[in-house]
């Protein structure tokens, strides 16, 4: 059964291995755990505000990630989705439940607006947001607040 829950300290490890395996393995970014803090300490950097982390499970194993961090303003900045491999396209959508859960929590929250990165390599990604009302925006557009990665080319929007 697919399942998606906030996500809990015992789960660092496990997002933080499917999170990099992606980046690294799959696509090839020169991207490390140790490159991403934010992966060591999900409560201080994402459940500051009214962000929050969430999981998909699938038989109590992490299938996905997604997060949503509050950079004030009523903004906030969609982060670390990542599907594995075996379960994007399936159904139900992964990918499709943790952005309805991220957008029905955010709505609750007060958020009137998200942004995300993502590398210009992540074609699938690309799709899957145009699909889901997300615009592409300039970099230049993007709020002061927003915390860019190094690797983000690609830039979106949507208004909730």
């Amino acid at each position: 059964m697919l399942t998606f829950d906030p996500a809990t300290h015992a789960d660092t490890d496990a997002i933080a291995d499917l999170i990099v395996s992606i980046q690294r393995e799959e696509f090839g970014l020169p991207i490390t755990r140790d490159d991403q803090p934010d992966l060591t300490d999900i409560d201080g950097y994402y459940r500051t505000g009214q962000g929050d982390f969430w999981v998909a499970r699938q038989r109590g194993r992490i299938v996905g990630t997604i997060a949503l961090k509050d950079i004030g303003g009523g903004i906030g900045a969609l982060r670390k989705m990542f599907v594995h491999r075996d379960w994007r396209g399936s159904r139900p959508s992964v990918a499709a439940g943790l952005l309805d859960v991220l957008e029905r929590t955010a709505r609750k929250r007060g958020f009137g607006s998200l942004y995300l990165g993502t590398t210009a390599r992540f074609l699938a990604a690309h799709r899957f947001y145009e699909k889901h009302g997300f615009t592409v925006v300039d970099p230049e557009r993007l709020p002061a607040m927003f915390p860019r990665m190094a690797v983000d080319t690609r830039f979106y929007r949507r208004d909730l």
